[in-house]
This record gives structure tokens, C-alpha cells and sequence, in this order.
């Protein structure tokens, strides 16, 4: 398992092919069995992933970070962990996690500001969870020089399969607990999240990958995504 540090994300020690953080600065996605090779002729890349819940962003994040050797960070753990810790914050957005609500743009651009400024320092980012909302994406945009996103994920993956993994994956989270809450973070996606596809095909970075799949085949579509110029 990836641990986070005291930061909120996953660092990498150790980059593609065994090299340390100094030598991943710059890489290029080169699909080669599913792999990523470091390259001198291209700087960072910052992914994000969309997704409806159940589209195993989470799963897909950890194993890109590692594959590419950035950071991770998922804003929905980093929240959860803020409420199990009982602190101010966690004290402020547990209402939301409970109901399946979205929490409020601007208290999640607080939430996120201090971590983002933190991932700056590394060359490139898997980050899963933020933005939800366009407005958090323009929000974002005017944190991060140049851009939150150089590339978008976005995990397509149909309401019925969602609810069938939603409900397979109940484990304790209070998001997850029953068939009312898992209505309302679906409807919460389509009204709110899933208009973040138009914007960033706007923006030509988007990559969309069928997320009903088994994760490995997944995790392989989504490299070739980005590896390529496909944003449809």
C-alpha cells in the first residue's frame, strides 16, 4: 500500500526504471508493454481524473502514480482523513461526505490550496478528486502557473455498474453507506461533475477511457490515452 506523508500525498522515491526524484524531472509517455520511460525532450505532465464514483479513479491514480513515478494525491482520502482526525476542517465538510453532497467550491479550494502549492514542487502530479465543479477548475487554473491540467482523464463508466460497485465496496465510508446516498452522488456527478468534459475538451486535453473493464486493462488504455494526441 502507498502511503501518505505528512503532506497529503504520495511522493516517489524512485522514479520509472529505479531512478531517484532528481532524474524524473523531465519524461515522455513511450508505450511500451504498458510502461512509461523517462525522456529528456518533455517537461512534466499533471494528470487529473474524472470520473462518476465507482469508476475506480482511486485505484487507477495509485497505480499511474507509481507507473510514472509522481505524486498522488486524492482529495476524497484527504478529506476523510481530516474528518476521522476530527479536525476544524473535517468538522466543516463531514455534513457533505455523509449526505453525498459536493463540498462547497470554495471551502475546496481552501481544502486543496496548500497541497497544491506542495505538488508544485514535483514534476508533474496524478491528482483524483479536484476539480468537481468548473468553477473549481477555473479556481485551480488561477492557482497553478500555466495550468492545473496538462492532461484529463475522464473514466466513463455506466450508472448500473457504478451502483453494482458502489455497493460491493462498502467498507465503513459514510459516501458509500446506502442505496439513497449512492443516488445522490450519481445525480451530484451528472449535474455537476460531468460538465468538466466539455471543458477540458474544450481545452484539447482530454483523453476519455472506458472504465468498465477489469483495472489492469484500464490502467493499459489509459496509458496509450496518453500517449496519444485523441482528445474526442
Amino acid at each position: 500500500m502507498l502511503g501518505l506523508d505528512n503532506t497529503g500525498y504520495v511522493p516517489r522515491g524512485l522514479g520509472p526504471g529505479g531512478r531517484g526524484d532528481d532524474d524524473y524531472s523531465r519524461w515522455h509517455l513511450d508505450i511500451d508493454g504498458g510502461h512509461a520511460h523517462m525522456d529528456d525532450r518533455v517537461g512534466c505532465v499533471r494528470i487529473v481524473l474524472i470520473g462518476a464514483p465507482g469508476s475506480g479513479k482511486g485505484t487507477q491514480g495509485v497505480v499511474l502514480a507509481e507507473r510514472l513515478g509522481v505524486p498522488y494525491l486524492s482529495t476524497g482520502d484527504l478529506l476523510r482523513e481530516h474528518v476521522a482526525r476530527g479536525t476544524e476542517l473535517g468538522r466543516r465538510v463531514e455534513s457533505y461526505l455523509d449526505q453525498g453532497a459536493l463540498v462547497p467550491d470554495e471551502l475546496m479550494v481552501e481544502v486543496v490550496q496548500d497541497r497544491l502549492a506542495a505538488l508544485e514542487r514535483h514534476d508533474g502530479y496524478v491528482l483524483d478528486g479536484f476539480p468537481r465543479t468548473v468553477a473549481q477548475a477555473e479556481a485551480a487554473d488561477e492557482l497553478v502557473p500555466g495550468s492545473l491540467a496538462d492532461l484529463v482523464v475522464y473514466l466513463s463508466l455506466p450508472d448500473d455498474v457504478a451502483r453494482d460497485r458502489l455497493n460491493n465496496r462498502n467498507i465503513g465510508r459514510s459516501d458509500d453507506a446506502d442505496e439513497d446516498t449512492i443516488e445522490r452522488r450519481l445525480e451530484v456527478f451528472h449535474t455537476e461533475t460531468e460538465p468538466l468534459v466539455g471543458y477540458y475538451r474544450a481545452r484539447s486535453s482530454l483523453r476519455p477511457v472506458d472504465g468498465n473493464h477489469p483495472p489492469e486493462e484500464v490502467t493499459g488504455a489509459i496509458l496509450e490515452a496518453l500517449g496519444s494526441n485523441d482528445d474526442r
